[in-house]
């Protein structure tokens, strides 16, 4: 007996017997009856230390701290920023291992940087080597996936001047991007091996460089092709048009780190609909976590709460 025959003739027999509640569990329930029975009805919500920290020499708060506001804000994981840790020894490692757990969080990911679009390829393998050792470190705290990016070509002269120029960056001189497409492919498959090994996902951003685009993301992924390399969705990486964008790249999303910019951005704000962002994530079954990352100029005592809020509401499936 297929399934369909089977739901037929269940609903059948449970009507006949007075079962319909029965009957209702089993062959699809609603979102109303999931929140009876206790089953999950939204994304879990995750937040970055990063929304607390943001590179500004005013609010570098350390990732204990990190992880004692997420607890009692009401979030459900924490995704660490790697270049936020005061330390990289076991103790160290282990303590926020430790602090996550009896607070009740999963520790979801971790955001690494690195870079592959450059010539040297020297400069690449330790790129490599980096990359190598950061999956070890997400080993080590239990961390599932790795926020991995291509890197750029590092000809615009400043952070700013990049964002001025709406992440679009020239290549180096006698260079072009079709060169770095297989520096970069050939760099993260070489990382694979390890991440196997350790059981972490590397999710390719859309960020700067080659992931400006959707397009250049899944060039990557699709050249690669393993379960262990696929992608982080960042919603506020595509500065215009972004819906159809994030859509191309949802059906291979691990990891959703969703921006919000109460207050105005610092160096743009995106008007983002997390209602349609959310329903087009469920159109692609997307179960994963959705992780916060705050960079407007409001005071983040508001504004992360007023996020998480945001996202627990638009993240919920509806009855």
């Amino acid at each position: 007996m297929n399934r369909r025959e089977f739901n037929r003739s269940l609903t059948a027999v449970s009507g006949a017997l007075g079962l319909g509640a029965l009957s209702g569990r089993l062959t699809g329930r609603s979102a109303r009856q999931e929140a009876v029975s206790g089953a999950r009805i939204s994304n879990p919500i995750a937040v970055s230390t990063y929304s607390f920290w943001r590179f500004r020499s005013d609010s570098r708060m350390d990732i204990p701290t990190c992880i004692d506001q997420v607890a009692e804000m009401g979030f459900d994981a924490v995704e660490l920023l790697l270049m936020q840790m005061q330390s990289e020894d076991d103790t160290y490692l282990q303590s926020i291992k430790r602090q996550a757990f009896v607070n009740g969080l999963s520790l979801c990911g971790m955001s690494t940087h690195q870079g592959f679009v450059t010539p040297d390829p020297e400069e690449r393998q330790r790129n490599v080597d980096l990359t190598v050792h950061q999956i070890e470190l997400a080993y080590k705290l239990g961390i599932p996936t790795i926020r991995v990016n291509t890197g750029r070509w590092g000809t615009s002269s400043s952070f700013d001047e990049l964002m001025a120029n709406r992440g679009i960056e020239p290549p180096l001189e006698g260079y072009s991007d079709e060169d770095a497409y297989p520096w970069v492919v050939d760099s993260l498959a070489a990382c694979l091996p390890t991440a196997e090994r350790c059981g972490v996902v590397l999710g390719l951003e859309n960020h700067w460089g080659l992931g400006r685009t959707p397009e250049g993301v899944l060039r990557i992924v699709d050249a690669i092709d393993s379960p262990w390399l696929r992608v982080t969705l960042d919603t506020g990486n595509f500065l215009e048009d972004p819906y159809d964008r994030l859509e191309l790249l949802a059906p291979k999303t691990v990891l959703v780190q969703a921006k919000t910019y109460y207050g105005g951005g610092t160096w743009y704000t995106l008007d983002l609909d997390y209602n349609r962002i959310a329903a087009m994530l469920r159109r692609h079954d997307y179960r994963g976590y959705i992780s916060l990352e705050y960079e407007g100029e409001e005071d983040y005592r508001t504004a992360i709460p007023k996020s998480l809020a945001l996202l627990r509401k638009a993240f919920s499936r509806p009855a």
